[in-house]
């Protein structure tokens, strides 16, 4: 049995995630994080960003069309993805995080498992790490993040890539991943990382079934408890083509829709392939929302 879990939230939500050289602020509208995948098999998107100068370009559009932070990755983790060797991830990521570092305002994330990558990343101008792996995968993880002050996000995953999708089973999937990401961030804040850096992510879509990820999306407020900022990357992803009842649907007005339900909970960073549609509907629900409160 996991750990005793709270019922309720505390009253006042994380409001700042601090990254290297930069705080981003969290208002009652979730921050966008927009993807860019820089890899030939991502499961939406794989090949449209291969090339770097399709892949910059990418991340200038969502920059323009709002995005608070880009996350770079040179690997897929889709499931049953094999590992990407770290001479390859470098050089899909860093032309691509050198040729925007000076061009867009919108801080960039680097999205691997591996350190190496991370550290090169870092130098070249990321503010922070995006690991699946909960900054596990990899040993040397942990110091890079700890020796530049990186911000991190530490992902809930069941396995790997590779094996994630095979039988994941929990006893309380949302007390379970509760428990998992109140460790990592003592572990992480007692292994030097300062608690305003970490970011904490579920991980939907991460060794889950479709009832799990339900589960989840309903449930994030309760991730609140930690005291740490919320990640959420349910972008396009299979439980959303169960909704919708056609594996072959467009899942953009899902995505949106179901972003909707995440700001409703207050998460705060919600990571997306398509900013813009989600970012209008945001404005909209926002507005709504407080014309709705004025009456």
């Amino acid at each position: 049995m996991p750990a005793a879990w709270a019922l309720e939230p505390p009253p006042r939500r994380a409001r700042a995630w601090r990254l290297r050289t930069r705080t981003l602020a969290c208002g009652d509208v979730p921050l966008l994080m927009g993807i860019v995948n820089v890899t030939p098999d991502s499961f939406s998107d794989g090949g449209a960003f291969l090339d770097p100068r399709r892949a910059i370009e990418q991340a200038l559009e969502l920059a323009s069309a709002g995005a608070d932070i880009i996350d770079v990755g040179g690997e897929s983790t889709r499931p049953y993805a094999a590992d990407v060797p770290v001479q390859q991830q470098l050089d899909r990521v860093l032309p691509v995080i050198e040729g925007l570092v000076r061009r867009i305002d919108a801080p960039l994330s680097i999205d691997t498992r591996r350190a190496e990558v991370a550290r090169q990343a870092l130098a070249a101008g990321a503010e922070a790490i995006n690991d699946v792996s909960g900054l596990e995968g990899d040993p040397a993880m942990l110091g890079v993040a700890v020796g530049v002050g990186a911000g991190v996000c530490v992902m809930h995953m069941q396995g790997t890539p590779a094996t994630m999708q095979d039988d994941p089973r929990y006893d309380d999937v949302v007390a379970d991943i509760g428990v998992y990401l109140r460790g990592r961030r003592d572990r992480l804040a007692a292994a030097g990382i300062a608690p305003e850096r970490i970011c904490l992510d579920p991980g939907i879509g991460f060794g889950k079934t479709h009832q799990h990820n339900f589960e989840l999306m309903r449930s994030c407020w309760r991730f609140h408890e930690v005291g740490q900022p919320l990640l959420v990357g349910h972008s396009r992803k299979g439980f959303l083509a169960k909704i919708l009842g056609n594996p072959a649907a467009d899942r953009t007005a899902a995505t949106a829709g179901s972003a909707v339900a995440l700001a409703e909970q207050g998460v705060q960073v919600i990571r997306v392939h398509d900013v813009r549609p989600v970012r209008e509907t945001l404005a909209a629900w926002a507005a709504c929302r407080a014309e709705v409160k004025r009456h």
